[in-house]
């Protein structure tokens, strides 16, 4: 996995916890489910990127 993706999945999922515990902080549980679902995003993409790489060595 290259290091530019690694710094993009990681962004993602912070972003994803600030929106959550901004979410929590209001009471908008709109925004704390957009805020889990960022990071799960995140995870997923990490994840695929550590199967592409574990195929490649």
């Amino acid at each position: 996995m290259s290091t530019g993706d690694k710094i993009e999945n990681t962004g993602e999922k912070l972003k994803g916890a600030a929106k959550e515990t901004a979410g929590k902080a209001v009471g908008n549980e709109r925004l704390t489910a957009e805020g889990k679902a960022d990071q799960a995003k995140a995870d997923i993409k990490q994840a695929g990127e550590h199967a592409k790489d574990a195929l490649t060595h």
